[in-house]
C-alpha cells in the first residue's frame, strides 16, 4: 500500500506541473480539447493507458 501511495503521489506532481509551468497554455489546450471528437479522446486515452501498462510491465519485470 505504501508503495501504491508514492506512485500515487508521483502522478499528481506529474500531472500538476503543467499547470503550474504553463496555466495560459493549458487553458488553450482545454479548450482545444472541447472541440475534438469522442472518438479521438478515446483513442487518445487507450493509447495512454497501453503506454501506462508497458511501463509498469517493464519497469516491474
Amino acid at each position: 500500500m505504501k508503495f501504491f501511495l508514492c506512485v500515487l503521489g508521483m502522478v499528481f506532481i506529474v500531472e500538476g506541473l503543467p499547470y503550474v509551468a504553463f496555466p495560459g497554455k493549458i487553458k488553450s489546450c482545454l479548450l482545444k480539447l472541447v472541440t475534438l471528437p469522442d472518438s479521438t479522446l478515446q483513442a487518445m486515452g487507450l493509447f495512454a493507458m497501453l503506454t501506462g501498462v508497458l511501463l509498469v510491465y517493464f519497469g516491474r519485470g
